[in-house]
C-alpha cells in the first residue's frame, strides 16, 4: 500500500514490565564461634599454655583474612593464660564470669530440694570452688550489659569449677536493636566421675537453671543467639529434657529440617547431628527483629601434619538478621542508653592504658 502523509499510524501495543513490589527489608549478618578450649590447669592438662596462645593467633590471623567472627564465646578457659589468647586475638571487647566467688541468682528449681549437694567427696563434691566458670565473651561489638549466674547444682569433679551461664547484651551498630548472647558451659558425663545418673541429675537441674536464667533476663523482643558446651554428645536423654519448654531454637534441629537449609550443614542420614557434639549454638526473637541461622562450619579442627589445638572443635555459625526499618524504630529500645557495662575493654585489661 502506498504511504500517504495523512495516513494515520497505530504505535504497538505499551509492554508492561512488572518489578516486585519493593519489601523494605532490611538485613545484616552476625559470627558466633563456640570454642571449648581446654583452658585447664596444670597438672590436670599440660601444655595449655602454648595452645592457648596459638589459638589466640589463629584469630588473630582470620582477623587479617577479614574472616574473623564477630563475637566469640569461650569455655574452658580457666587458666590466666586466656589474657594472652585475647590479647593476640585483637578483639576490642572481652567479658568474663561467673567469678570463682559469684553466688546463683533467682529462684532455685523446687525439684532440687531433693538433691544432695555433697555426696561424693572422693571426686570433688564438698571441695569447695577452685575456679571460674571459664566463660569468656570476645568481641569487637560494644558490650553496655554483662549478666552472669552460677548454677547451683553440679555433680563430681564439676564441682570445683564454678559453672553456669552468662549474658552478654550487645549494642550491634548494624542492627536496630541490641542483641543479647548467651554462653554457658554444662555438667559433664564420663570426666565428672560419678555415676551417670548422677551427672544426669545435675545436667537436667541446670538446664532448668539456664531456662530460668534466660526467661529472667531476656526480653523478648531483643535478638537472643546462645552457644556452649551443653555436654549432649550421644546423650538424649541430657538432650531432650525439657526440650518443649526451651525458649530457644537449637541451630543443628533447625537447619536439619528440609525448609531451613543452611549452608555447611552436613546430611542427617537418619540420625540427630545435635547429638553428634558436645557444643550447640541456638536462636530466638519474637520481636521486630527476626534472626537465623544461614551457614554453619567446624574449626579449628584436625589437620594434616598439626595436633589439634583442644579435644573440641570450634563450632561457628552465621545468622541473618531481617528487619522493617518502620517496624523497628516503633520498638522501644532496651539498654543502649546503658553507660557502665559491667565489662572491660580488652586493651584496656591488657595494657592498662586508658
Amino acid at each position: 500500500m502506498p504511504h500517504s502523509d495523512n495516513a494515520s499510524i497505530t504505535p504497538p501495543p505499551a509492554v508492561i514490565v512488572e518489578r516486585p513490589a519493593p519489601t523494605d527489608v532490611h538485613s545484616a549478618e552476625l559470627t558466633v564461634l563456640t570454642y571449648n578450649v581446654r583452658g585447664l590447669p596444670w597438672p590436670i592438662a599440660k601444655g595449655r599454655a602454648k595452645a592457648l596462645r596459638k589459638i589466640g593467633a589463629e584469630l588473630a590471623a582470620m582477623r587479617k583474612e577479614g574472616r574473623q567472627p564477630d563475637v566469640v564465646l569461650i569455655q574452658e578457659g580457666f587458666r590466666s593464660e586466656v589474657s594472652n589468647l585475647v590479647k593476640a586475638s585483637g578483639y576490642r571487647y572481652w567479658a568474663q564470669g561467673p567469678t570463682r566467688g559469684e553466688r546463683a541468682s533467682g529462684t532455685a528449681p523446687e525439684d532440687g530440694r531433693n538433691y544432695r549437694r555433697v555426696r561424693y567427696i572422693r571426686f570433688g563434691e564438698g571441695w569447695g570452688k577452685f575456679t571460674s566458670a571459664g566463660l569468656h565473651v570476645l568481641t569487637d561489638e560494644p558490650i553496655v550489659e554483662v549478666r552472669n549466674t552460677p548454677y547451683r547444682y553440679c555433680a563430681g569433679f564439676d564441682c570445683l569449677a564454678n559453672k553456669g551461664a552468662m549474658l552478654v547484651r550487645l549494642a550491634p551498630p548494624d542492627l536496630p536493636q541490641d542483641l543479647d548472647i548467651i554462653n554457658t558451659h554444662l555438667n559433664s558425663r564420663g570426666a565428672s566421675r560419678v555415676p551417670v545418673k548422677r551427672s544426669l541429675r545435675a545436667h537436667n537441674l541446670q538446664t532448668e537453671e539456664l531456662n530460668a536464667f534466660i526467661n529472667n533476663h531476656w526480653q523478648a523482643q531483643t535478638p537472643l543467639l546462645i552457644g556452649g558446651d551443653f555436654n549432649v554428645r550421644n546423650a538424649p536423654e541430657r538432650y531432650d529434657y525439657q526440650a518443649g519448654e526451651r525458649p530457644y531454637v537449637v541451630v543443628s534441629e533447625f537447619c536439619n529440617h528440609p525448609s531451613n537449609p543452611c549452608d555447611g550443614q552436613p546430611p542427617a542420614d537418619g540420625e540427630q547431628p545435635w547429638l553428634r557434639s558436645q557444643d550447640l549454638q541456638a536462636f530466638a526473637s519474637d520481636g521486630a527483629v527476626s534472626v537465623r541461622p544461614v551457614r554453619v562450619e567446624r574449626v579449628f579442627g584436625p589437620q594434616p601434619g598439626r595436633r589439634r589445638l583442644s579435644d573440641h572443635d570450634g563450632y561457628l555459625v552465621s545468622y541473618r538478621f531481617s528487619w522493617k526499618p518502620a517496624v523497628a524504630s516503633e520498638t522501644p529500645a532496651s539498654s543502649r542508653s546503658v553507660k557502665t557495662p559491667q565489662v572491660a575493654s580488652a586493651d584496656i585489661e591488657m595494657s592498662g592504658q586508658p
